[in-house]
């Protein structure tokens, strides 16, 4: 089936495409014969029931440097698009949390994905608290007395923005550290809402494994290991790729999480897995397709565009 497919993400000339999963999603719509329609969330408009973007047409080739052609811009209803794939990267501030009531009105008769209204109630770093059965240890909290009895509990500790991304501002925190006044000074100026502080795992330096998972079932992973002299493994900060399986705990834990992922529609989701512990479930615009794949794993774009045409096709009664 010819679909036609909307794109919000950010600017596509800014994108490193070797790593891109977004990416990797238009090219597999390309290869199936769907239509790509590109917009940035700024081009997002909403009048009356009416909720419409002005869009570009959108060609892609696997090529750094000459990997997009875009076509002349028009408005369109976005209910038109058979499916809106929400990709721009967080940071979840309201901007973002507007865009998901907007493309709400939308979904399901245009499939979204993720759907917006979880995503919207799944923030990352709370969502996964669900399950504190598969987490260690974890305060959310701005309370500087809380903090320092979970520290005098707990020892060393990981201390981050509860909205944060991509690794940035997280600290590691021993339990005497005699920066932690300043840090907290930081963070209370810096960040309006509560932190995430947690028990620090000292096997990080091993690697934090990426894994992901399509309609609630685990596809693949890609370990991340971080630099040296940093605790954060997020490629963007340095971290560096290896193949990797999973456990046995591992498939535990995404047996456990999976029938959730998929009850709440969200399609693709990358999970966040220290020594045998679950840390984040990413739902915003999680990332680790390409990787997988240029490590000698499945291109899991495949496995998200037949999750997206089997919703349609049942939805049509296909």
């Amino acid at each position: 089936m010819g679909l036609t497919v909307a794109v919000q993400m950010d600017p596509i000339q800014n994108i490193r495409i070797a790593g891109d999963t977004t990416f990797a999603l238009l090219l597999e719509a390309q290869r199936r014969g769907h239509s790509l329609l590109y917009y940035t969330p700024d081009r997002l408009s909403m009048q009356g029931r009416r909720v419409s973007a002005r869009v570009e047409g959108l060609t892609v080739q696997d090529v750094e440097g000459a990997h997009f052609t875009l076509a002349p811009p028009e408005r369109i209803d976005l209910a038109e698009a058979d499916v809106v794939l929400m990709r721009q990267d967080p940071p979840f501030d309201m901007a973002y949390i507007t865009a998901t009531h907007m493309l709400e009105r939308i979904h399901p008769e245009t499939l979204v994905v993720n759907d917006p209204f979880e995503v919207r109630n799944a923030p990352e770093k709370l969502f996964v608290l669900d399950f504190p059965e598969l987490m260690p240890p974890t305060l959310i909290s701005r309370d500087k007395a809380e903090i320092e009895a979970f520290r005098r509990e707990h020892g060393t500790v990981a201390m981050k923005p509860l909205h944060g991304h991509g690794g940035a501002a997280v600290f590691k925190v021993t339990e005497k550290d005699p920066n932690f006044g300043s840090m907290f000074d930081l963070f209370a100026t810096t960040f309006r809402e509560a932190w995430v502080i947690q028990r620090y795992l000292d096997r990080v330096t091993e690697g934090d494994k990426r894994i992901i998972l399509v309609d609630g079932v685990a596809m693949g992973a890609v370990n991340r290991v971080p630099a040296a002299n940093d605790i954060r493994s997020n490629m963007v900060r340095g971290g560096a790729a290896s193949a990797s399986e999973l456990t046995e705990r591992e498939r535990a834990i995404c047996a456990t999480i999976g029938p959730e992922l998929a009850r709440r529609g969200l399609i693709l989701v990358g999970i966040d897995v220290i020594d045998d512990h679950l840390t984040e479930i990413n739902v915003t615009s999680p990332t680790g397709i390409r990787a997988i794949q240029r490590l000698g794993g499945p291109d899991l774009s495949v496995a998200v565009w037949d999750a997206i045409e089997a919703r349609i096709a049942a939805r049509k009664g296909v």
